[in-house]
């Protein structure tokens, strides 16, 4: 659909015809039988692809040489650098085979050039006016010729690319990890929640051990603090958040953006940990169909369609399907007379548009569904034995119904202008017990935020300003106590970033609150990335967030849990259960290394990140027949040291291995200050993975996790 034929499939006529002359090539027939190897290369500006200019002749260009019988034509484009390191195009080069008067050509007046090649042509000759002449010789038939002239001297450019799996978006200030479709295949089953096993940066834990929900874990710390959003809109959220993670499946996910610490006011002002944006398949670039099924021992079975339609020029629609179904009631391998996990169905599925005119309006909107029953608990319980003092089972069963859209418009006569609306609106139900207790509630959330950009004079100095507001009402029961409330807060937030060069950058942003419950509160967030000198990256960033706990909803496990739950704390009035506001500031500097390892590209990465909580909410298991709610009175932090080493110890070969440290603490009213329950202190991490061009991949992930302390009555 880009406009370029692979040996599988042929680009349409029209998307081809549009292309820019210097990316034309020569088009495979349905019967063509070109090594895919040659192909793999001509993807120009694909998302996730690492471009090194070598002006060495030959070298990161493929060793095998391509010269076949029949016949090819030779594409390249001849540009000139100045002392400003511009880029111009030279026209009026001559371009000859060495080994024979048949072929010559001269490039146009966009630098661009074709010539005929013939058995036995292997070196070209370029002569310009003025300048010294060069000769290249061709190894692949295939790849475009880059020919660099500077000081009046022609010399050849080798732009070789390597698709990687996973790598870090160099020019952004804050330091983002994006995790491609490449990444996904090698933790290919099944959801988001099972997407992360081979990174170090986020941990993917059972939330407890009745549920199967699971949380993520990022610098030490609950998902909770981390903002999960799904194309830069807030993700499942509030109540939903627990078993949000199972509803997305891996095969609708484009990709993954990963950033540690402080984000942008623009997204909002909960981001207290980091920031987990899932981008989905787009209809109007993805396949128009894909089935994929996957089942297992253990009774999992997942059924996923996804379909994609361009209706015309201007529209396109998709459709994302998946199904979940797990009916082995008798999974029990500790032989304990409780399932391991609980069974059922989860159905989701998504429904989105999307419409582009061309003249800088883009528009995309739809419908999100999810639905999930499950029961659980001793392996001879059914969900009819509900209330039961005999047997002990828990079931939930949760509803979401979700629309979005987001339309976005670009003023044609200035591109750095232009102005964004995100729309959101869901209604969540959850109705589950645990043994003889019973938990439902009830979310219904409205959620819109106007971006404007522009910059001021120069595009050394850009800026954006908006307003956003966010609306939740919440309906909560447990064991007859009401917590039910309304939080409204609506907001402005200004960002200005200073880029005087490709090395410096300087994000300062700020935004201002006001919430129903807990009146006006300010968000302040400063980031810099430096680049010192070649492939040295340094980010600096720090900053504020604010949240409101939902303390049931997320630590259901204690719902399962015999202890008593200690509600003289908390007030069933119209506020958050009496409780104030979790606040964190955030703060962490990272230093990224690329360089050349016996010829090939290596890296190493350093982190350390900082957080310290004000009103925390504390979830107190210290006393073994009670659960204890309150704010922090004291002190509570996380440490995060985290270092990356990766290189190619081979072609075709990735190497990656990771160290990381954790000091996760919190001061209790009664035990004192003691170390979060169940995190693991060190971990260690391997990922090797080697990649044919014909299509196999072969992946090996080895964690080594340390002790996970429980606290002293954690039982």
């Amino acid at each position: 659909m880009a406009g370029h034929d692979t040996p599988l499939h042929r680009a349409p006529d029209e998307v081809y015809e549009k292309l820019h002359e210097c990316c034309l090539y020569e088009r495979l027939g349905e019967d063509h039988e070109h090594d895919e190897d040659d192909h793999d290369h001509e993807h120009h500006g694909h998302k996730g692809e690492d471009h090194d200019h070598d002006h060495n002749h030959g070298k990161g260009r493929k060793e095998t040489s391509d010269h076949h019988n029949h016949e090819h034509i030779i594409t390249g484009v001849v540009v000139n650098e100045d002392d400003k390191a511009s880029l111009t195009p030279i026209a009026n080069v001559n371009i000859r085979w060495q080994e024979g008067p048949k072929g010559q050509t001269t490039s146009n007046e966009s630098g661009v050039f074709k010539i005929k090649h013939n058995e036995g042509n292997k070196h070209l000759v370029f002569t310009a006016v003025g300048m010294q002449p060069v000769v290249i010789e061709v190894k692949d038939l295939h790849e475009v010729l880059v020919i660099h002239a500077q000081n009046n001297v022609l010399s050849e450019v080798v732009v070789s690319r390597r698709k990687k799996s996973n790598y870090i978006k160099a020019l952004n200030a804050n330091r983002v990890e994006v995790l491609t479709a490449l990444e996904l295949f090698k933790a290919a089953c099944c959801d988001l929640s099972e997407s992360f096993e081979t990174t170090i940066s986020v941990d993917v834990v059972s939330s407890d051990a009745v549920t199967g929900s699971k949380q993520i874990q990022l610098l030490g710390l609950s998902g909770i603090y981390t903002q999960l959003t799904v194309e830069n809109l807030p993700g499942p959220r509030g109540f939903a958040s627990p078993l949000g993670l199972n509803s997305i499946a891996g095969t609708w996910i484009e990709s993954i953006d990963i950033s540690k610490g402080i984000g942008s006011v623009v997204n909002g002002y909960e981001n207290m940990a980091g920031q987990i944006n899932v981008e989905l398949k787009k209809p109007h670039t993805s396949e128009r169909l894909f089935f994929n099924a996957y089942a297992n021992n253990m009774g999992r079975t997942d059924l996923n369609l996804n379909l994609a339609q361009k209706i015309n020029d201007k529209w396109s629609v998709g459709l994302l399907l998946h199904d979940n179904f797990m009916y082995n009631k008798d999974m029990n391998f500790s032989h304990n007379g409780f399932r391991d996990v609980p069974v059922g169905n989860l159905f989701s599925g998504i429904n989105r548009w999307h419409f582009e005119n061309g003249k800088g309006l883009i528009a995309q909107f739809g419908v999100k569904y999810l639905k999930d029953k499950r029961t659980g608990g001793q392996t001879s319980f059914n969900k009819e034995d509900r209330g039961s003092n005999a047997i002990y089972g828990l079931g939930f069963d949760n509803e979401r119904i979700e629309g979005f859209g987001k339309i976005g418009y670009v003023f044609p006569e200035n591109r750095y202008r232009s102005v964004g609306l995100q729309l959101s609106a869901s209604n969540y139900n959850q109705d589950s017990y645990f043994g003889l207790r019973d938990y439902s509630n009830k979310q219904t959330n409205g959620y819109a935020n106007l971006i404007f950009q522009d910059i001021l004079g120069t595009i050394d100095h850009k800026y954006k300003v908006g307003v956003s507001v966010s609306y939740d009402k919440y309906k909560e029961n447990i064991e007859s106590h009401d917590f039910g409330r309304t939080e409204t807060v609506t907001g402005v937030f200004a960002e200005y970033t200073y880029s005087p060069t490709e090395k410096f950058d300087l994000v300062a942003g700020l935004r201002q609150d006001y919430n129903s419950l807990y009146g006006w509160f300010t968000t302040p967030r400063f980031v810099v990335r430096y680049n010192p000198f070649e492939g040295n990256t340094i980010r600096i960033s720090t900053g504020r967030g604010q949240r409101t706990a939902n303390i049931f909803a997320e630590n259901i496990g204690m719902l399962a849990s015999a202890r008593t739950i200690d509600y003289a704390n908390l007030q069933s009035s119209n506020s958050a259960y009496g409780l104030k506001p979790e606040v964190s500031w955030n703060t962490g500097i990272t230093l990224d290394q690329d360089f050349k390892l016996f010829g090939r590209e290596s890296g190493i990465a350093i982190e350390l990140f900082h957080n310290n909580f004000e009103n925390q909410v504390v979830i107190d298991w210290e006393n073994p027949r009670e659960v204890n709610i309150y704010n922090l009175d004291g002190k509570s932090y996380s440490n995060s040291l985290q270092a990356e080493f990766r290189f190619m110890p081979a072609r075709h070969f990735e190497a990656r291995f990771a160290y990381r440290l954790l000091d996760v603490k919190t001061d209790y009213k009664k035990a004192g200050t003691l170390s979060k329950p169940l995190t693991a202190k060190h971990r260690g991490f391997m990922n090797l993975a080697y990649n044919l061009h014909s299509g196999w991949s072969f992946d090996y992930t080895f964690n080594v996790v340390g002790k996970k302390t429980p606290s002293i009555n954690y039982r």
